[in-house]
């Protein structure tokens, strides 16, 4: 099954918690904190494996979510990080995040990894807060949170040269012939469902991949036929081979369908008409083919023309060598513009607020990424604990925003789904 797409949720693991424990030795004077730290949760990871071809496993694991660290304990024991959870995907596999439509990664080579969801920091245990002026802090930390994102999985073919054209041109009879790739071949339309790939060897010695896509008809760029689902696969694509039928065979003539492909290419991507490519003109074994060419080239007069019967296996071998001359002067550029990834986004732009404050009716509403992390690494299982974290809201400057917003002794505020009176 070819799977090119798919949404998932990702939930890395939570980080262990810390934990808050004393030395008790006996002859151990004033033994102190004794609290390890909590072990940090497990990633999500990204890597390529060439040896697969489609997102099919994925489509089956719609939540992936990974494993807690292990808590902290007495003895100034640390827990043990998380297993990282490691997704195999094929080269040219495109990650983005649904909420912000930025990229995450675009992953290419053999081996290449990324962390899409990271695991959250172990708490710390009380033993990490000791301090000269608080030389037995009685509190510790949870685990953070690991990051929970949903995710758009998107697979583009890494090809040297895609085969275009309209049904029934010989795309795939010329796969076949020039690889060992053995796609469908049939005498009706849409033979092909799915896009195939096939290593090609020159006589030279020199070697490339060609993908076979699936036929386009007019509205394809529109989701007409087949639609747009494969000519995201073009744009992987150095160079761009369209396969004209010269026989006009079935009543079509092959200059409309030469400029019928140009242009849903165009609508798809004004880029791709950029793109290095060449002319195949297929089955001129057929009688009427080296008229329809003659009048072709009349007509397209800017592109290389070759005359080919991948019928007969004739004329392949100058076409190969054609394109692997092209490729060889045609540099590798990234498909997707820097700005696109999240990773620019983040460093071009400052950072936002650590929180915000909304009134509803008479609670305050805190929200926010940084705070509601704090809150959720925060034991409330001692007053020290409570106390730690007033502080730290009042550092973050919350008391003198509430207080700027009218806020008064006994008003509720909301943290998550915890209220609590503002006292100052």
């Amino acid at each position: 099954m070819f799977v090119d797409e798919v949404n998932i949720k990702v939930i890395a693991g939570s980080g262990g918690d810390g934990c808050t424990a004393f030395r008790r030795e006996k002859y151990v004077e004033l033994g102190g904190p004794f609290g390890g730290n909590g072990g940090r949760g497990a990633n999500i990871i990204f890597k390529v494996d060439e040896g697969l071809r489609t997102l099919v496993d994925l489509r089956f694991n719609k939540i992936i979510k990974g494993g807690k660290g292990a808590n902290g304990e007495g003895k100034n024991k640390n827990g043990k990080s998380a297993k990282d959870i490691v997704i195999k995907v094929p080269p040219g596999t495109i990650v983005k995040d649904n909420d912000t439509n930025l990229l995450v990664c675009d992953l290419k080579k053999q081996g290449e990894e990324f962390i899409v969801a990271s695991g959250g920091r172990g708490g710390r245990g009380n033993t990490a807060f000791k301090t000269q002026s608080n030389p037995a802090p009685n509190f510790s930390e949870k685990g953070e949170p690991g990051e929970e994102r949903y995710l758009k999985v998107e697979l583009k073919l890494l090809a040297d040269v895609g085969l275009v054209g309209m049904p029934s041109v010989g795309k795939s009879t010329i796969l076949s012939k020039i690889s060992r790739s053995k796609p469908k071949i049939a005498a009706y339309h849409f033979t092909t469902l799915n896009p195939n790939l096939g290593v090609v060897k020159t006589s030279d010695g020199r070697s490339f991949t060609v993908a076979d896509l699936p036929g386009l008809i007019e509205g394809a760029s529109l989701g007409e036929g087949l639609g747009d689902k494969f000519l995201k696969h073009i744009e992987r694509t150095r160079v761009i081979a369209h396969i004209v039928d010269m026989s006009g065979f079935e009543g079509r003539d092959p200059f409309e369908d030469y400029q019928k492909i140009c242009k849903e290419l165009k609508d798809f991507d004004e880029r791709l008409l950029t793109k290095e490519s060449l002319i195949i003109a297929n089955k001129m074994d057929i009688s009427g083919a080296k008229e329809n060419l003659k009048k072709f080239k009349e007509k397209v007069k800017d592109k290389e023309i070759f005359e080919v019967s991948a019928l007969n296996n004739e004329g392949l071998d100058k076409v190969l060598i054609y394109m692997a001359n092209l490729l060889d002067k045609i540099e590798i550029t990234p498909l997707e513009d820097e700005e696109d990834f999240e990773d620019y986004v983040l460093y071009k732009y400052k950072k936002e607020d650590p929180f915000t404050i909304e009134k509803d009716g008479d609670v305050y509403v805190l929200k926010g990424k940084e705070i509601e992390k704090l809150f959720r690494m925060n034991k409330f299982n001692s007053d020290e604990a409570i106390l730690r974290f007033a502080k730290k809201l009042t550092k973050m400057g919350v008391d003198e925003k509430l207080e700027s917003m009218g806020a008064k002794q006994g008003d509720i505020v909301r943290i998550l789904d915890f209220e609590f009176e503002f006292r100052n």
